[in-house]
């Protein structure tokens, strides 16, 4: 036997599943949940109705197929579908819409399961977070993925601030009906920073809004976003690059302060405190301590 290729045929296969129009689902994604042993799903009703509209039988040999699989009880779970999958069997993984293990269960299973040396696949497909990144209009090559934020207190101030600050495209699943006091929220960071209100995407009345963070809190503030709802927040603008002006001001500063800090104190105090080389900090502190008098001593 190949080392960490299982001596069994079984499997843990993540689907993904229409996001809202029932056309998204793959020939492989029907394929796979019809053979199936065990499905694992969010809400066992949703996709016993996915299953019904494709055709497909919730039941098997052994009885239901559907296993429900959410946040609350993902780690109860690991150790049936481990054990369906060491004896040889399929286990498909879906979550309510779209691909599972983005802000929705199966990352756990998928991490368990591949320590354990099992075989994990996926069937891609339909998936919010990509759809909107793509329509949004905002830079691609590079954008995280924020997922559903803290609801209130510190933690929901300190992640909002870390986002604003990241330069790179920021993506945020927010409930309907919280969708307008976060871009409240975000436009008292920054007003003009550009955002796409994604919602009911690939639906009847899908919508893509696009705009400033100010203008999307106060359109928003006025109408409720109905539906599945992604935000696709600008990254944080690069910062101006520190003029040599500035650094000899700050130089300066220390200097008139007279603390008896040597060169090397002040290049690495104000070096953090810039943003910029130690380096420069400390070339300037010697040039300026020449032509003002002050000894050089490091």
């Amino acid at each position: 036997m190949t080392e960490g290729v299982p001596a069994h045929p079984g499997r843990l296969v993540l689907v993904a599943t229409p996001i809202g129009n029932l056309g998204d689902l793959s020939p492989r994604a029907r394929d796979v949940l019809k053979g199936a042993d065990l499905v694992c799903c969010e809400d066992t009703r949703r996709t016993r109705a996915l299953l019904s509209a494709m055709g497909i039988a919730a039941g098997g040999p052994h009885g239901d197929r559907l296993l429900s699989l959410h946040g609350h009880n993902e780690g109860a779970r690991v150790d049936r579908v481990l054990s369906c999958v060491a004896g040889g069997g399929t286990v498909a993984v879906v979550s309510d819409a779209g691909t599972p293990g983005i802000s929705d269960p199966g990352a756990l299973l998928v991490a368990r399961l591949a320590a354990a040396g099992e075989t994990v696949s996926v069937v891609p497909g339909p998936s919010s977070v990509i759809a909107a990144v793509v329509v949004s209009g905002l830079p691609t090559d590079r954008f995280c993925v924020e997922g559903f934020l803290p609801r209130k207190g510190a933690e929901r101030r300190d992640r909002l601030a870390g986002l604003m600050a990241d330069g790179r495209t920021s993506v945020v699943l927010e409930a309907p009906g919280r969708v307008a006091a976060t871009l409240a929220d975000l436009a008292r960071l920054d007003a003009e920073r550009p955002v796409a209100v994604v919602r009911e995407i690939t639906k009847v009345h899908e919508e893509v809004w696009r705009g400033t963070m100010a203008s999307a809190a106060a359109s928003f503030a006025e109408r409720p976003a109905r539906g599945e709802v992604v935000l696709v927040v600008g990254g944080a603008p690069p910062a101006a690059p520190v003029s040599d002006e500035a650094v000899d001001d700050a130089v300066r500063e220390q200097l008139r302060l007279d603390r008896g800090d040597g060169p090397r104190q002040i290049a690495e105090l104000l070096g953090e405190e810039l943003g910029v080389p130690r380096r420069r900090v400390y070339e300037a502190v010697l040039r300026l301590r020449a032509d003002t008098g002050h000894r050089t001593d490091p």
